[in-house]
């Protein structure tokens, strides 16, 4: 029974993930699973895309400010500088350029909106930049394609 015990402590101790924001102070235990290949394959290929997309600015002029912003609105993928405009960069990787294009919904566009503000908020000293939301479209053997201004957020 002690053993049995001792496995089932195990596994809940296995299962268990610390808070990185207090070194050595565990979160409540939760059951993790694995995650599907195919989310994983997607994951990377995003990865892959946004790597692209931020070569393909910084070659055109751009200064990437960040990668992968987090907030509690959604996430942009680069925030970008060049002279006093600040880009907020979505990047799309899809099958064809085409299909990325219209992969940028009008939902995803306020997120990203909403994602930008609390980013001016975090970052002040770029309160008095010009803003522009630009989308990179990337697709398979084919050159990175930049919209500037894909997107207007008076809308």
């Amino acid at each position: 029974m002690l053993l049995s015990w001792l496995v089932r402590i195990g596994k809940a101790a296995a299962m268990t993930r610390t808070d990185p924001t207090s070194p050595g102070r565990p979160r409540k235990a939760v059951a993790t699973k694995a995650a599907a290949p195919e989310r994983v394959a997607a994951f990377r290929v995003g990865l892959s895309a946004e790597s692209r997309a931020a070569a393909y600015l910084i070659v055109k002029g751009y200064r990437i400010l960040a990668r992968r912003f987090r907030t509690a609105y959604g996430e942009i993928d680069i925030v970008a500088r060049r002279r006093n405009l600040l880009a907020f960069v979505e990047v799309k990787a899809r099958a064809t350029l085409d299909d990325a294009a219209y992969a940028v919904t009008p939902r995803q566009q306020k997120r990203i909106i909403d994602a930008a503000n609390a980013w001016l908020m975090a970052h002040p000293e770029h309160a008095n930049f010009d803003l522009r939301f630009d989308a990179v479209l990337v697709a398979p053997r084919a050159l990175p394609r930049h919209l500037p201004g894909a997107f207007d957020a008076s809308a």
